[in-house]
């Protein structure tokens, strides 16, 4: 049986699923219903709602770091670098965030995420 708080997020999800049929370039309802994805373990949902997040607001740096999140929980590093790549030169800038987030754990052996992470580190 699951716990209440997957059945509150369960819940959440069929509310803001039903916003989203009424209104599917809402940027708040996708940006929502792609964490809510994630947080459930529905990755590739998740993952097409920070998609259609990014083709709606190329130039929001947030939206391709969220893109690259999904992108590494479906063990796609290439992308997920090329995605952080991009939400970098955007102006993501939180790189102890970046550092610590599960999301990017798959990345942390990488060369290519250590090298942004220290791009990103004031130089003291």
């Amino acid at each position: 049986m699951p716990d209440e708080t997957q059945r509150d997020a369960t819940f959440e999800i069929g509310f803001f699923e039903t916003v989203l049929r009424h209104d599917s370039q809402c940027v708040e309802v996708i940006e929502i219903l792609g964490g809510l994805y994630t947080k459930l373990g529905r990755i590739s949902d998740g993952l097409k709602m920070d998609r259609k997040l990014v083709r709606l607001q190329p130039a929001n740096a947030t939206a391709h770091y969220n893109l690259a999140c999904s992108l590494a929980l479906s063990k796609r590093n290439s992308d997920a670098l090329r995605s952080l790549r991009h939400a970098v030169r955007l102006g993501y800038r939180d790189f102890e965030w970046m550092s610590h987030d599960p999301d990017l754990q798959g990345l942390k052996g990488i060369p290519e995420f250590a090298a942004i992470i220290a791009q990103l580190k004031p130089q003291s």
